[in-house]
């Protein structure tokens, strides 16, 4: 009975704690939903807008230089609730933004906001798992990419009725403060390793660099798909207008499913073997875009893509909150810090080689640094 008890405590506190990534991913996406229409009323070219959106990002990294700090002083379950809170409240800012200056700058607080969310949940959901006593983290994330559809579908629902951002913001951050309200309550009271009185900053380890590295390598393969695949559907596939956006949809759809199975194949294969076989998927998926340029070939290829980018973040998000160096928040963020910068980097990189010797051969690039992970998976300690 006491087992059973202990057992319905622990889906509490899993489901509870997947709330909180509904809410990221949701708050997410409705600002993603929602920026022609921001770019629309302030007037801004696509160039401005590109400088206005990396603020956001900027925010984001620097975040990461207290987030960890503030999670291992304070404990997951403050920061998360209360930034979990924030992160909506700067979103209804979002939809205010009168002038460029005002837009950057809400921009800066959202991303900054968004990655204290990412690391206290994070912290938490590690905590989840190691009381499972197995892989349950990508099953968090694959609600975060779920509440991603959903925020989509939601701002296409709400731009269609022609309802302004600034009250499709609110109605997301009342949807957000209601989660809260419900599950608050029933996310862990503390983490496995209390909240103490950690330095600002420790140098992350070469266990945790290799990490950062595997997840850097993955991140970047992402930013790629989410920025050049239309492109590339429109460039070297050929493809019809209506069906440019196939490809990424085929990619975000076998990431969200991949995120549901890759916990129960690195219990039965091994994190290892996982992240191996992620990276060969990816590397193929690519490959087969580059040498098949057909609309099936691209689309098949880019789904494994999808599939092979789904798991690794995660299951290094799990092992960095093992690490027996560094407080799992601190880990956390070092890995962050390391694989975000593969997600800023890889557009700009397919980019300025796109420049020089054409599309095709900027993706044979990241299909080969999307291999990476295959060999550096070697030097994990399990």
């Amino acid at each position: 009975m006491n087992l059973s008890i202990q057992a319905g405590r622990i889906r509490i506190y899993r489901v509870a704690v997947s709330a909180f990534f509904f809410i990221a991913g949701l708050t997410f996406a409705s600002w993603a939903s929602r920026i022609p229409d921001v770019k629309t009323a302030l007037q801004l070219s696509d160039a401005r807008l590109g400088a206005v959106l990396f603020a956001l990002p900027a925010g984001l990294m620097t975040s990461l230089l207290f987030a960890g700090w503030l999670v291992s002083r304070f404990g997951s379950r403050k920061i998360m609730i209360a930034a979990a809170l924030l992160y909506p409240a700067i979103l209804v800012l979002l939809g205010f933004a009168a002038t460029v200056w005002q837009l950057t700058f809400i921009l800066f607080l959202f991303g900054l906001s968004s990655n204290l969310v990412n690391i206290a949940m994070n912290t938490q959901a590690v905590d989840v798992e190691a009381m499972y006593g197995r892989s349950v983290m990508a099953s968090f994330h694959g609600l975060w990419s779920i509440a991603g559809f959903s925020g989509a579908a939601i701002g296409t629902l709400l731009v269609s009725a022609h309802v302004m951002p600034a009250v499709h913001f609110i109605i997301i951050f009342a949807l957000a403060g209601l989660l809260v309200l419900v599950f608050y309550r029933f996310t862990l009271p503390a983490d496995t390793r209390p909240a103490v009185a950690a330095p600002f900053f420790v140098k992350p380890d070469r266990y945790i660099l290799v990490l950062g590295l595997i997840a850097f390598c993955s991140m970047l393969c992402e930013g790629a798909m989410a920025d050049w695949s239309g492109v590339y559907f429109q460039n070297v596939v050929k493809s019809p207008r209506e069906f440019m956006t196939f490809g990424y949809v085929a990619f975000t759809a076998a990431m969200a499913t991949g995120r549901f199975i890759g916990d129960g194949l690195a219990t039965k294969l091994g994190v290892k073997k996982v992240l191996q076989l992620s990276a060969t998927f990816i590397a193929t998926g690519l490959l087969m875009a580059i040498l098949f340029p057909s609309l099936v070939a691209a689309v098949s290829g880019f789904l494994l893509v999808g599939l092979g980018v789904s798991s690794i973040v995660p299951l290094v998000y799990s092992l960095a909150g093992k690490s027996g160096s560094m407080s799992p928040g601190l880990a956390l963020a070092a890995v962050s810090s390391v694989s975000f910068l593969g997600f800023l980097i890889g557009p700009p990189m397919i980019g300025f080689i796109a420049d020089l010797a054409g599309l095709r051969l900027s993706f044979a690039v990241i299909a080969l640094i999307g291999l990476c992970p295959a060999f550096l998976a070697n030097s994990i300690k399990l």
